[in-house]
């Protein structure tokens, strides 16, 4: 056992950690939310994950994402498993470089039991949600993220059974009102939060 498995055992204890460790979570980008959302649920004992987006790292993402100086120019998804097993090396990553639409969402989500939505784009967060909220899988997204300070107006809505959404539900990024790492921080931690509930209560 690794010494940071005994740790979160000591944590949750082995029951809970082997049920955390049973699950294959989906992420749909790897932006701010999603390295945010995916570093969260490393540092709480997920180890099987499904990671896509088809960017690469720029410097105008280092104010929010979990990337590194050295990282810019790589594709999102490499460099974010590299960070992801400094925390935990023994976790299982696949990553996915590619461009999510209706022809491929839900094979590459088929294995996964919860799939995050950390998309930008609205269409996008449609896509996803249309294409899963009639299955059995978690369905955890995000709207109204932008901007900063009242951060205690993110909140957490459950939609039904299986998705949820995070967000303030107004806050649309736009030149007077950025992304920018504390409340898009807030948001992220909130849906690895609904997530980790779900799979220890379900």
């Amino acid at each position: 056992m690794s010494k940071f498995r005994e740790a979160l055992k000591n944590c949750f204890g082995e029951e809970r950690l082997h049920q955390i460790e049973s699950v294959k979570v989906g992420i749909a980008g790897a932006g701010g939310l999603g390295s945010n959302i995916a570093q969260c649920l490393v540092r709480s004992g997920f180890t099987q994950m499904v990671l896509v987006d088809f960017d690469k790292v720029d410097y105008t993402n280092l104010n929010r994402q979990f990337y590194f100086l050295k990282q810019v120019g790589e594709p999102k998804v490499e460099a974010l498993k590299k960070n992801l097993q400094q925390i935990n090396p023994d976790v299982s990553i696949s990553a996915v470089k590619e461009k999510l639409d209706e022809s491929n969402i839900k094979e590459v989500f088929a294995d996964c039991q919860v799939v995050v939505e950390a998309f930008d784009n609205a269409r996008c967060k449609r896509i996803l949600v249309e294409s899963f909220v009639n299955s059995k899988k978690l369905i955890v997204s995000a709207s109204g993220i932008a901007g900063w300070g009242n951060s205690d107006v993110i909140k957490v809505r459950r939609i039904k059974e299986n998705f949820y959404i995070v967000g303030d539900m107004v806050s649309e990024v736009a030149e007077n009102c950025p992304p920018v790492s504390p409340r898009v921080n807030v948001v992220a931690a909130k849906q690895a939060d609904v997530v980790l509930n779900w799979v220890l209560n379900n």
